[in-house]
């Protein structure tokens, strides 16, 4: 009995006030493990947002709109620019480059503001690579056309107008180079995607972050497999030129 009595003011003992305090006091959350969950929740978000504008099917909403057409029914079945200008005419295949290139900026623009806005302690290329990753994804397996999307030239040259803009526009510079000598748009693109990470080497200055520099070399991967059936053809000798009516 006495010792029911004292427990309350006695520190350490199963009934002690103290023991009960410390039984109701809540355990903190780890300051790493919260600032870590953090991060990957502005992550996905950055991801998904950029996943999402990417995704939009330009070219296919424009023949659609004017022409009343599904443009993968037309010439080569793609949904990017060349073959919109092809199957649907100058004026939509140019309004296909220009906005895919403008949804691939804005991808990482908006990128970068919620990595400013939500993780503040990752780095900002860091924040637009996951954006540009992302929107060229979107572009090519859009979720709207069950995962049949462009092969990411416009938008992969957009993404990287805003992240490493001396690249890009050195990588446009060895397409309009090769599409002058060749009149080939796939040997171009390929040739213009696969130089840009070695521009982006040399002319980037600033914090250069691992997953920057992966993401530009993955996203030229990425270009050059989608380009994989215009191989195809170079090596057999039946891919067509510019300017010719079968498809690319």
């Amino acid at each position: 009995m006495f010792a029911l009595a004292v427990a309350p003011y006695i520190t350490g003992m199963p009934g002690s006030r103290a023991a009960h305090v410390a039984r109701q006091r809540p355990v903190a959350a780890h300051p790493h493990l919260l600032h870590s969950l953090v991060v990957l929740l502005a992550g996905l978000a950055i991801a998904a947002a950029a996943y999402l504008l990417g995704s939009i099917p330009v070219g296919y909403l424009l023949v659609r709109l004017f022409r009343r057409q599904d443009i993968r029914s037309l010439g080569s079945g793609n949904i990017g620019a060349t073959n919109v200008l092809r199957a649907g005419g100058k004026g939509l295949g140019a309004a296909t480059f220009v906005l895919d290139v403008l949804k691939g900026s804005a991808s990482v623009w908006l990128g970068g503001v919620l990595g400013a806005l939500l993780m503040p302690s990752v780095p900002l290329r860091s924040a637009q690579a996951i954006a540009a990753l992302c929107a060229v994804l979107g572009h090519m397996f859009p979720v709207w056309l069950r995962f049949r999307g462009g092969k990411g030239v416009a938008t992969g040259f957009g993404v990287f107008l805003v992240a490493a803009p001396s690249a890009a526009l050195a990588a446009i510079g060895v397409f309009a180079v090769m599409f002058a000598l060749t009149r080939y748009v796939s040997i171009s693109s390929i040739v213009g995607a696969a130089s840009f990470p070695v521009f982006a080497w040399f002319l980037v200055s600033g914090p250069r972050p691992r997953v920057f520099f992966a993401v530009q070399c993955i996203v030229a991967l990425l270009i050059v497999a989608r380009h994989h059936q215009n191989v195809r053809r170079l090596l057999a000798g039946t891919e067509s030129r510019f300017g010719a009516k079968e498809p690319a």
